[in-house]
């Protein structure tokens, strides 16, 4: 199955194609039971494994490792994954995407900034000169075969920005992503100097771009949005608010009822990931 080739599909397709930020085996198979795109985050993934912010700790064998078992429970969802700067070398970026194309993913995101590096939401990013950057990803559009490489974008001066987005969009480059977009007008803006190439918009919750809907999305001209966080700021709230509510209730577990989940629920989410319980007659991605 070409993996790239069905999100390009997707993505130029009618519409916002979502994808939705997952940090676990459990988080992914919740959410996709919903969505179609699954998107490996940074964030999350660095906060899952290590129990740390995403500022540069990630081992891309951990990504990789993470891609192969996510491909295998999912074999009928796109996964667009984040490689940050492609662990700094452009060498060992090239080899991570060969082997994250081998292991199953459609799509990477490739980014500018510099090290040590932070949440595309935060403040204190620092970018790469714009040829240093220009290089890496070259070379890494020469490497991938058919997987959808996303060029992202981390400049905060306004007319960096545009000057990026402009040179990001004249490469190969499948898709580009400004991250931490301010304003609707800045999609407009941002949408106006890459012409007819894809454009990508970041939502996260507490972040500097604003809260849009698909249908609003569509209408500023975006093709991809990915949700980098709900599933892990809704497990931190959750998990939270139970463990809360366990010690208030001198440990006394609640009772399972309607809408909550048991034993039986939790099973029956997991059991579908088994890959000898997947239709084999059913096409990849169809």
């Amino acid at each position: 199955m070409n993996y790239g080739d069905a999100l390009r599909r997707e993505i130029m397709s009618e519409g916002v194609t979502p994808l939705i930020g997952v940090f676990d085996m459990f988080s992914a198979s919740v959410a996709a039971k919903h969505y179609d795109g699954l998107f490996v985050s940074g964030f999350g993934f660095a906060a899952s494994h290590y129990g740390l912010p995403d500022i540069g700790f990630i081992a891309w064998p951990d990504i990789v490792a993470f891609v192969q078992r996510l491909r295998l429970a999912f074999p009928r969802r796109h996964l667009l994954v984040d490689i940050d700067d492609g662990y700094v070398d452009p060498e060992v970026a090239c080899h991570v995407v060969e082997q994250l194309e081998a292991t199953g993913a459609s799509g990477v995101i490739l980014e500018d900034q510099q090290r040590p590096r932070r949440c595309g939401h935060v403040d204190g990013k620092r970018v790469l000169p714009l040829p240093e950057y220009l290089e890496k990803l070259e070379m890494v559009l020469a490497t991938r075969r058919d997987l959808v490489v996303v060029a992202r974008t981390d400049a905060t001066d306004e007319e960096e920005i545009l000057l990026r987005a402009k040179a990001l969009a004249e490469t190969d480059a499948d898709v580009v992503l400004v991250d931490g977009v301010r304003s609707v007008e800045w999609v407009h803006r941002v949408r106006d100097v890459i012409g007819g190439k894809p454009l990508l918009f970041n939502q996260i919750a507490g972040g500097k771009s604003p809260r849009l809907s698909l249908s609003e999305l569509a209408a500023l001209g975006v093709n991809v949005a990915i949700y980098s966080t709900p599933c892990l700021f809704a497990a931190q709230t959750a998990m939270d608010d139970a463990i809360a509510r366990l010690k208030d209730d001198d440990g006394r577990l609640p009772a399972v009822t309607a809408g909550s989940v048991g034993v039986k629920e939790s099973l029956e989410l997991l059991e579908r990931n088994i890959s000898r319980h997947h239709p084999k007659a059913e096409k990849v991605l169809a």
